[in-house]
């Protein structure tokens, strides 16, 4: 390749780059407020929060988005029982989703072929799928879109945050020591970032005996606050465990939506309470 030849490959990328980042700027240009839901490490629930507390803010009436970018287990179309759903494309724009009139939702999942399908890409590869995916989903008017970020503070939570950097972090944890450590984490990485922290929600925070009702402490509550309190950062209150939540997950009924009048359903209300109370 001569050096013309690679001067003109070279401009050829950059003009690829602005486009996309255009594209993305054009599909994000009509939502109010973007909420990025973060966790330092798998397995905290993050996307179950992220799923109940997009409906909690559709119940509410606010128009709102549910976009999930894990690119290697897009777990919202199990969640919500929209396995096996397909984009819609209009003139090369792909139209979310509809969950119920709440929520319009975007997911890896509905891109690929089947939900057994692996993702197999090294990261320039991915990273520039994701940048394209985000960029092409046609949401119109929203007042809330709440991401479903990919766990860890790597590559792909990163690169959300930089193309979306007008996003609010929510960090969820759970109550035990390994993972509060992981909120110190989150928090850096939202800093490094510049990237305002909308606050902290403990998950897994105490279950209630179905019995006799007393709230029976699995983990040690309120690690989550101080961790905030520490940081810094709003703490926005904690989830109980409820076993019906695995059920309802498993089966792909949301909880907020198919019990609305349960003590967790409470919980999650009380979290968007005070986000709109946070949002001025």
């Amino acid at each position: 390749m001569t050096t013309e030849e690679q001067a003109q490959a070279a401009r050829d990328i950059q003009a690829e780059r602005r486009a996309l980042e255009e594209s993305v700027r054009q599909a994000l240009a009509d939502i109010k407020y973007k909420l990025m839901v973060l966790s330092g490490k798998g397995g905290v629930g993050k996307s179950t929060v992220a799923v109940n507390l997009a409906i909690s803010l559709g119940k509410r009436g606010f128009t709102t988005g549910l976009l999930d970018v894990d690119m290697h287990g897009p777990s919202v179309p199990n969640l919500m029982g929209l396995i096996g759903r397909r984009f819609e494309i209009s003139e090369e724009r792909m139209r979310p989703v509809d969950f119920e009139g709440l929520v319009q939702v975007a997911s890896m999942g509905f891109a690929l072929r089947s939900e057994t399908e692996a993702v197999i890409w090294r990261g320039p590869m991915k990273i520039g799928a994701m940048k394209q995916f985000i960029g092409q989903v046609d949401w119109g008017e929203l007042d809330y879109l709440v991401i479903d970020s990919p766990p860890g503070t790597g590559d792909e939570p990163l690169t959300v945050a930089q193309v979306i950097p007008d996003a609010r972090g929510l960090i969820v944890t759970t109550p035990q020591e390994i993972a509060l450590a992981d909120v110190r984490k989150s928090v850096s990485f939202c800093r490094a970032v510049n990237m305002e922290v909308a606050g902290v929600i403990e998950n897994m925070s105490g279950l209630q005996c179905p019995h006799c009702g007393k709230e029976i402490e699995l983990f040690p509550v309120g690690g989550g606050e101080k961790m905030a309190a520490q940081m810094r950062v709003p703490f926005l209150g904690r989830l109980r465990i409820d076993p019906r939540l695995v059920e309802a997950g498993d089966l792909g009924r949301p909880y907020a939506f198919h019990y609305p009048d349960a003590p967790l359903t409470k919980d999650f209300e009380a979290i968007v309470d005070k986000l709109l109370a946070g949002q001025g």
